[in-house]
């Protein structure tokens, strides 16, 4: 599979500047910041987002994906100290059928149940840690009975309209973003960038501040 991934962040990154009272991870680069087409992709065309009144940050993953997991404690650390004019959510990407739009449907799933927050991190422990594949329905409902959640009822809730919108509205605003690997992020339906483009995980972070800054700006 052709990926635009996320290099493992750095354990000794440099402490970084703020931008708005926000943590910005050590950068580099000369003066008048991030570079288009080398730090970051600018859309030919604008994406949907949720609340035209806020910023949105997307990040597209995928549960099997190692560099998600190494970079999901991070981001999400990072993802809660947003302001209020920032709406952050993760989407899952499917760049086939299997176990891709299963993994889409996991993912919905929890959102549905409200049970992200409990068991997103641990779905990326039990395929990264205790090495689960989670590829089949059985195997989903195994790993969430063992995690106190009805099984049914999870199940039910994968395979509903809702879910299942869901996943396609999803690969509809991947194929906009023209995601060709995880992860990477979408900024305000209008920007993207990766580990890849911007050099680290830590870079990344700190090219998505500089873009939330130019959405603000109107740019």
């Amino acid at each position: 599979m052709n990926r635009r991934e996320f290099t493992t962040l750095s354990a000794g990154a440099v402490i970084g500047a703020t931008i708005g009272g926000l943590w910005l991870p050590g950068t580099a680069w000369a003066q008048g910041g991030p570079v288009e087409g080398k730090d970051y992709v600018k859309l030919p065309q604008r994406q949907p987002t949720q609340d035209p009144k806020k910023i949105e940050v997307v990040e597209f993953f995928w549960y099997g994906c190692p560099h998600c997991y190494t970079f999901e404690p991070v981001l999400d650390a990072w993802q809660k100290k947003l302001p209020a004019d920032v709406t952050f959510r993760r989407l899952p990407v499917a760049f086939r059928e299997v176990p891709f739009v299963l993994h889409q449907k996991l993912y919905f799933a929890l959102e549905a149940m409200g049970l992200v927050e409990q068991l997103h991190r641990k779905v990326f422990s039990a395929m990264h840690v205790e090495h689960l594949k989670l590829d089949t329905p059985e195997a989903v409902g195994d790993f969430v009975a063992k995690n106190g959640v009805d099984r049914v009822k999870f199940l039910d809730t994968m395979n509903s309209f809702s879910v299942q919108a869901k996943a396609r509205q999803a690969a509809a605003l991947s194929a906009g973003y023209k995601i060709d690997g995880t992860p990477a992020i979408g900024i305000n339906g209008s920007y993207y960038t990766s580990g890849s483009l911007a050099g680290g995980n830590d870079r990344a972070l700190a090219v998505t501040e500089y873009l939330m800054a130019q959405a603000r700006k109107g740019v």
